[in-house]
C-alpha cells in the first residue's frame, strides 16, 4: 500500500490536475482565433449545446446521480439486473402480404434467433414504402395478410404463442384483433393467461400518422377499456405508444419523448375515466421510440424515457416497486436511404447499439431494404444477426447499465429528461395531446424542426452517407420487386366474400371470428354509427426523398438518353495543385445523379473546348486553382461560350472581389461550400432536361 501510495504521489507530480480553464484557455491558443464556441460546441436541434469535454462536475449534482439500477428514477435500469437478468427481445417485424408468406418469414426469422412474434397490419402506410397499399376494404388499418381467423391460423401454424411472445401493432382495430385472438385461443385450447407480448392498440398514433380515424379519439381510447380489464392478470398488453410517428415524421428527439409522454397520459385519463386502476392502465403500455444516428443522444433519450415514465406514474399516484414499462426500440425509417441502400446497414448496427446501451427491452433492427421494398430473406438475416453480435459477440448481456457513469451520458441524459418535460407541459396546457393535435400545435412545431433539419441537409452541414456526401456515382439500385396489391385484393375477394356470407357478428365477438367474420366486418359492426375524427397528418418521412428524387429523374433520363444528364469539369492545369477543389466539386454534382466528365486536366484552350464539344453536356464547371483563375478565369469563360452560348457556365471556389468581371466574361453562377447543394442540382437538372 505504501509503495503505491509513492507512485500515486510521483504520478500527480509528473502529471498535475488542471482546471478546466487551463484546458479552454489552451484550447482556445491552438485554435489562433477561432471563436471558441462556434468551433468547438455543437448546437442540437433539441436546443442544448453539446461542449467538447465533459467532467465530474458535470453529473454530480444531477437528482439522479447516485440512483442504482432497478431503483429511484430508474434511469439506469428498469431492473436491478438490467439485461444481464434477460436479453432483450429479439422482436422483427413480420410483413407477408399473404398469411402463407407470413408464415414461411416467421418461421425463418424464429429458426434464427427472433423471440417475439412482431406483426405490423398496416406496415406500407407506416413505413413510408408504398402509400397505395390496398387494405381490401378493411377499416382501421388492417392489412391483407391477416383479415380473418382462417388468415391467422395458417400465419401462425407450426408456431405456439405460449413459447414465444406476441406483438401485434394494430392501430385502431386493437378490439377485434383481441377478439380474434380469443377465438384462436378458444379453437387451440388455449388460456390467454398464458400469453405475454402487447396487442398493439395505437388509435393515437393510427390518427396522427393518417390524419384521420374511424371514430372520435375519445371513443377509439375508452373502447380499449374492455381488453385492458379482461387481460390485467396476463402478461398480455393491450396498448402501445408509438413514438415513431413523431420520430419519422422528423422530430426532435425531445419533442419525440415529450408528445409519447402526452399520448400515454392520454390514454391514462380516458381509460380512467372509465374505471380502470392507472397501474393496470401502465401495466398495459409499451413505449416505443425511434433510434436515430446520433449515438449518446438515443442512449439518453432511452434512459431519459424511464425516469419521466416514472415521474409520470407518480403524479397519478402509482406506488412503483418495479417500473411498469416495456421500452421498445425501433431503428429510425427518417434516415434510411433508397440510394445507396447497403450504408443502412451500418446505420441500424450503430443505432441498435444505441438501444441495447440505453436500455431498451424489446428491439427491431430495420431490414436494410426496409425503406425499398418488402425485406427479403436476405436483409432479414442481415438484420436478426445485429441482435446476435451485439449479445454474443460484444458481450452486451453481461453489464448493467454500461452507460452509467459517463459525464457526457448522464449530463445528456437530464438535458434530454428536462427538455421533454417541458414539451410535456406545453402540450397539457393545450388541453392534452388530443387538443393539441386538432389545433396543430404538434405538427407545426414537428415541421419547424423537420424543415431546419433538411435545409441543413441541403446544404451538406448534415451528411447522409452516399446520398449528399459520397455519392456512388456507379450504382446499381436495387430491384423494387413491388407487391400487385390490385391482383392480391382481387385473389382474396373470393375467400373474404364466402367468410362474410357466414358470418354473424354479434355481440360475442370471439364467436363472429369462428363463424368466418372478417376483421373489417368485425370493426364495421361495433362501431356502427360512428364519426370519423379527421386532422393534419405526420405522415413518415425521409430526409433523403428530396435527393432520391433527383436521383430518380437522373436514371429516367438516362433510360431514354443512353446516359445520366451530363457536367462537363473543365480541369485547367494539372489537378494536383488543386486536387481536394477537383474531387470535392465532382462529388457536389454526383449527389445530383449527374455524370460528371472529370477525367482529363487540360494544358490548352483548344483541347478543352474540343473536349466540351464532343461531351455534349449542356453546363461547364471550370474548376482549378486560386491563382490559376487569376489569369485564366475570363480566358476559359468566353471559349466555353464560343463553343455554345447556352451552355451554362459555373466556377469552382468562392468568386470575391472579381465577381462581376467574371459575370461578364460569361460565368453564370459559382459553386462552393456556402451554396445550397440541394437548390442547385434541382436547377441543373431542370436545365438538362432531367426534370422538366
Amino acid at each position: 500500500m505504501t509503495a503505491l501510495s509513492e507512485i500515486e504521489q510521483e504520478l500527480q507530480a509528473t502529471f498535475p490536475a488542471h482546471s478546466y480553464q487551463e484546458w479552454k484557455d489552451a484550447a482556445e491558443a491552438l485554435l489562433k482565433g477561432k471563436p471558441f464556441e462556434k468551433v468547438l460546441v455543437t448546437p442540437t436541434y433539441e436546443g442544448f449545446e453539446l461542449q467538447p469535454i465533459f467532467r465530474e462536475e458535470d453529473r454530480a449534482l444531477l437528482p439522479f446521480a447516485a440512483d442504482l439500477p432497478g431503483a429511484g428514477s430508474y434511469v439506469r435500469a428498469r431492473s436491478a439486473s438490467g439485461v444481464v437478468g434477460g436479453r432483450w427481445k429479439v422482436s422483427q417485424e413480420q410483413t407477408g402480404a399473404r398469411a402463407s408468406e407470413l408464415n414461411a418469414a416467421l418461421k425463418q426469422d424464429l429458426n434464427g434467433g427472433v423471440t417475439e412474434v412482431h406483426v405490423v397490419l398496416d406496415y406500407a402506410s407506416q413505413k413510408g414504402i408504398d402509400a397505395d397499399l390496398a387494405r381490401e376494404g378493411e377499416v382501421g388499418g388492417c392489412g391483407l395478410s391477416l383479415t380473418t381467423l382462417e388468415d391467422l391460423e395458417i400465419a401462425l401454424d407450426g408456431v405456439d404463442l405460449r413459447e414465444v411472445s406476441l406483438f401485434v401493432e394494430s392501430g385502431t382495430s386493437a378490439v377485434a384483433v383481441y377478439q380474434m385472438l380469443r377465438a384462436y385461443a378458444s379453437k387451440r385450447g388455449i388460456d390467454l393467461k398464458q400469453l405475454h407480448g402487447n396487442l398493439g392498440a395505437d388509435p393515437i398514433g393510427f390518427w396522427a400518422r393518417n390524419g384521420g380515424s374511424p371514430l372520435k379519439m375519445e371513443a377509439a381510447i375508452k373502447e380499449l377499456a374492455g381488453p385492458v380489464s379482461d387481460l390485467k392478470e396476463s402478461a398480455l398488453g393491450v396498448i402501445y405508444v408509438d413514438g415513431n410517428v413523431f420520430h419519422n415524421a422528423g422530430s426532435s428527439a425531445v419533442q419525440e419523448l415529450g408528445f409519447s409522454l402526452a399520448v400515454a397520459n392520454a390514454y391514462f385519463k380516458l381509460l380512467h375515466e372509465q374505471g380502470l386502476d392507472v397501474g393496470v392502465i401502465a401495466s398495459s403500455m409499451r413505449l416505443g421510440l425511434g433510434i436515430g444516428s446520433h449515438y449518446f443522444l438515443e442512449i439518453a433519450k432511452l434512459r431519459a424515457s424511464r425516469l419521466l415514465w416514472s415521474r409520470m406514474l407518480r403524479a397519478w399516484g402509482v406506488e412503483l416497486d418495479v417500473l411498469p414499462l416495456h421500452l421498445h426500440a425501433r431503428t429510425s425509417i427518417w434516415n434510411k436511404t433508397q440510394v445507396d441502400p447497403y450504408v443502412n446497414m451500418l446505420r441500424v448496427t450503430s443505432e441498435a447499439f444505441s438501444a441495447v446501451i440505453g436500455g431498451c427491452d424489446s428491439l427491431h433492427v430495420g431490414p436494410f431494404d426496409e425503406v425499398v421494398r418488402q425485406p427479403d430473406a436476405f436483409s432479414r438475416r442481415i438484420a436478426r444477426n445485429v441482435h446476435t453480435i451485439l449479445a454474443e459477440e460484444c458481450d452486451l448481456t453481461r453489464v448493467i447499465d454500461p452507460a452509467g457513469g459517463s459525464y457526457y451520458v448522464e449530463w445528456l441524459t437530464d438535458q434530454v429528461a428536462q427538455k421533454a418535460w417541458q414539451w410535456f407541459q406545453k402540450v397539457e396546457a393545450e388541453g392534452g395531446i388530443l387538443a393539441a393535435m386538432k389545433s396543430g400545435m404538434v405538427q407545426r412545431s414537428i415541421a419547424d424542426v423537420a424543415a431546419k433539419r433538411l435545409s441543413n441537409i441541403e446544404t451538406r452541414r448534415d451528411v447522409i452517407v452516399g446520398t449528399n456526401q459520397y455519392a456512388n456515382a456507379t450504382e446499381k439500385p436495387l430491384d423494387p420487386r413491388p407487391v400487385d396489391y390490385a391482383a392480391l385484393k382481387a385473389e382474396r375477394a373470393a375467400a373474404v366474400a364466402v367468410a362474410k356470407g357466414r358470418a354473424s357478428v354479434g355481440d360475442d365477438l370471439a364467436q363472429a371470428f369462428l363463424d368466418g367474420a372478417t376483421l373489417g366486418e368485425v370493426v364495421a359492426g361495433y362501431r356502427e354509427g360512428r364519426v370519423e375524427d379527421v386532422i393534419e397528418a405526420l405522415p413518415t418521412r425521409r430526409a433523403a426523398e428530396a435527393y432520391e428524387a433527383l436521383r430518380a429523374a437522373s436514371a429516367s433520363y438516362r433510360a431514354q438518353h443512353g446516359h445520366a444528364p451530363r457536367i462537363f469539369q473543365a480541369n485547367w492545369g494539372p489537378s494536383r495543385s488543386y486536387r481536394m477543389r477537383a474531387d470535392w466539386t465532382s462529388a457536389f454534382y454526383q449527389a445530383g445523379g449527374f455524370e460528371v466528365i472529370n477525367d482529363t486536366d487540360f494544358e490548352s484552350v483548344d483541347s478543352l473546348t474540343q473536349a466540351l464539344s464532343n461531351s455534349g453536356a449542356a453546363v461547364a464547371v471550370i474548376t482549378s486553382s486560386d491563382e490559376a483563375y487569376a489569369e485564366w478565369a475570363e480566358t476559359l469563360a468566353r471559349a466555353i461560350k464560343s463553343v455554345d452560348a447556352s451552355i451554362y457556365v459555373i466556377l469552382a471556389g468562392a468568386p470575391g472581389e472579381s465577381e462581376q468581371r467574371w459575370r461578364d466574361a460569361g460565368v453564370d453562377d459559382f459553386v462552393n461550400v456556402r451554396v445550397n447543394n440541394y437548390q442547385m442540382l434541382e436547377r441543373l437538372m431542370k436545365r438538362t432536361g432531367g426534370i422538366a
